[in-house]
């Protein structure tokens, strides 16, 4: 694929799967870079705001994009998954299944599509709290920028969208395709995901109106969330006078996700953040086990802890909703105080913790009784990056993923010196 030896593969265009990608394609092989959905940016597209700068995550994405765009040795590939790998070190074959879209590089977004489109769905990138047409652009800063069909929301013969679009960008004819790329290397980066709260009996998820997820949360503070950034109460619609957040839903907990999942402390920190600013005289209660804020985000502890926040040591027992206010009431032991407590909120968020999103990839990559992906020391050519790999914030993930593409770029090289 280049001078270098043939390419590299990276399953995942979240900011792992595209730093990884970037960062090996301007050292000078060939990238492909595969992402399920039909957006690059992952989790972090999703964000409200980054912690500890507490800055939106639209400057580090668009920075990307335009890397991504401007570098002729990066393949963007998405709405697609690799089905199968084969192969050796400096030698693999990778078979990618991609899903049509339906639209072709020709939209201009111009919306005409969704203005005609008479069919709905939910909206996937809210997390269901919205609706869009079944033409619809996933988000405002979509790359590729391109609007997408989804034909399960539309009426089998309906071609309203087709007739509306006057740049004939609209293909409802295509299929699915399989592509084999070959490549000397391949990096899983396919993140992760939140622990279902449902399973988690005695915190009230979807028992309670006004409980809700850590990435809910992020999704109402978002100005191009589904409340235009107000954190509303989901029962009525209202702004909460109180607001507790919830640590460990389901991390540290033998029954569920035995290990710490490292950010959900700092994330609720910067949670609370976002209602202060918006609801100056709320009340912020966190339930923590232990605030987990290693190395320079300590400081950002400090700094969040003193904008009257209570921190109740103890971990949540159970919550239940009074049904003639739906207040939410949250009964844990107050360990520095040495008695069990029942406190009184609007609205109650869960931590939920953090699973790696491997389940999908093939199984010639390494995986630890978690699921995280494993390197194993001497073993190339297969490497895992990011969330896939362990729970950590933004910029260790940056680190990371950069790490694994020189390793990727190395076994490149090689297959290079190899004649591979």
């Amino acid at each position: 694929m280049a001078e270098n030896g043939k390419g590299i593969l990276v399953i995942g265009g979240g900011m792992a799967g595209m730093t990884a990608a970037l960062e090996a394609a301007e050292a000078g092989v060939d990238a492909v870079l595969v992402e399920k959905e039909s957006y690059l940016g992952g989790r972090v597209a999703r964000m409200n705001q980054y912690f500890p700068k507490l800055c939106p995550p639209t400057c580090g994405l668009e920075i990307n994009f335009r890397r991504i765009k401007s570098n002729p040795r990066i393949t963007v590939v998405t709405g697609a998954g690799v089905e199968q790998i084969t192969g050796a070190p400096g030698n693999y074959e990778v078979t990618v299944q991609i899903r049509p879209r339906f639209v072709t590089d020709a939209c201009t977004l111009c919306d005409e599509c969704a203005r005609a489109c008479p069919a709905e769905r939910d909206d996937d990138f809210n997390y269901g709290l919205s609706k869009t047409k079944a033409a619809y652009l996933p988000h405002s800063m979509a790359f590729p920028a391109r609007y997408v069909i989804d034909r399960a929301a539309c009426e089998p013969d309906c071609t309203v969208c087709r007739d509306a679009c006057t740049y004939g960008a609209v293909e409802l004819d295509q299929q699915p395709e399989t592509r084999t790329f070959r490549v000397a290397a391949v990096v899983a980066a396919t993140g992760w995901r939140p622990y279902d709260a449902a399973k988690l009996d005695n915190l009230g998820y979807g028992k309670c109106a006004n409980v809700i997820t850590n990435v809910i949360m992020e999704r109402l503070a978002a100005p191009n969330g589904p409340t235009g950034g107000k954190i509303l109460r989901p029962s009525d619609g209202q702004e909460p006078r109180s607001v507790a957040f919830v640590q460990c839903a389901g991390s540290r907990d033998e029954n569920h996700l035995p290990y710490c999942s490292a950010v959900c402390c700092t994330a609720s920190l910067k949670q609370a953040t976002y209602v202060r600013e918006r609801y100056p005289e709320a009340k912020i209660k966190i339930f923590y086990i232990d605030i987990r804020t290693p190395g320079r985000l300590e400081e950002f502890y400090a700094k969040v802890a003193e904008r009257d926040i209570e921190l109740i040591k103890g971990k949540a027992a159970k919550v239940e909703e009074d049904p003639a206010t739906g207040e939410v009431l949250v009964t844990a032991e107050d360990v520095m105080a040495g008695r069990k407590v029942t406190e009184r909120v609007d609205l109650l968020v869960l931590a939920t913790g953090i699973v790696p999103n491997t389940g999908q990839l093939p199984e010639a990559f390494d995986r630890d009784e978690f699921q995280f992906l494993t390197n194993p020391p001497g073993k190339t050519g297969l490497y895992g990056a990011g969330c896939a790999r362990r729970p950590e914030e933004v910029s260790a993930t940056v680190q990371d993923s950069t790490g694994m593409a020189l390793k990727a770029f190395q076994c490149a090289v090689r297959s290079a010196n190899h004649g591979g």
